[in-house]
């Protein structure tokens, strides 16, 4: 028996529920009220990224409405504190269940990259948590702000490639898992 077919799909199932669950939280409880308070989106769901520029603007903003800055600083310390972790959990007891292995066109994966693919969840939400550490002190009253501002458009691109990476390989593993024959011999 192998570590990844002792994980009940119920368990996955959970965890995918749980993590729509806390998106909802974040989106009706923060995401929409933000932009219909300032009419302007939340830098986190900007899929393609953002640049200093656009922090700049975001800071000028939250530093005019005290009920925006209440609106984000209650999300990063609420579903947001939640959220990386369970999309991280998610993510990881999913590759776990497909087991990555076996060949990569037709040579045998290096036990590196086998670790990298494990690795991939844990970076994402790393990631994560230090772009909504880097958010809190960039729209606060700190004396970092201007280090965090630098460093939260690199944050947020190191989280979505991750996460986007990580969908990829588990993608492919599980048309691996799903293909009658073995997809790398073709």
């Amino acid at each position: 028996m192998t570590a990844g077919s002792r994980i009940p799909s119920w368990m996955i199932g959970l965890l995918a529920i749980l993590c729509l669950s806390v998106l909802a939280w974040t989106t009706f409880g923060f995401v929409l009220p933000f932009q219909h308070e300032t009419g302007e989106a939340v830098l986190d769901t900007y899929f393609t990224g953002y640049d200093q520029p656009t922090v700049a603007a975001m800071q000028k903003l939250l530093s005019e409405n005290d009920v925006a800055q209440a609106l984000l600083r209650g999300m990063y310390l609420g579903p947001e504190l939640v959220l990386p972790a369970l999309v991280t959990m998610l993510l990881f007891a999913i590759v776990l269940k497909l087991q990555p292995g076996g060949s990569y066109f037709g040579k045998p994966m290096h036990p590196a990259l086998i670790k990298a693919i494990y690795a991939l969840p844990f970076i994402y939400g790393l990631a994560d948590y230090a772009e909504n550490i880097s958010s809190l002190i960039a729209f606060g009253d700190d004396n970092a702000a201007s280090s965090a501002a630098a460093l939260l458009p690199w944050m947020t691109k190191l989280k979505f490639a991750a996460l986007v990476v990580s969908a990829i390989v588990i993608l492919r593993f599980l048309l691996i898992r799903l293909s009658p024959g073995d997809i790398d011999r073709r």
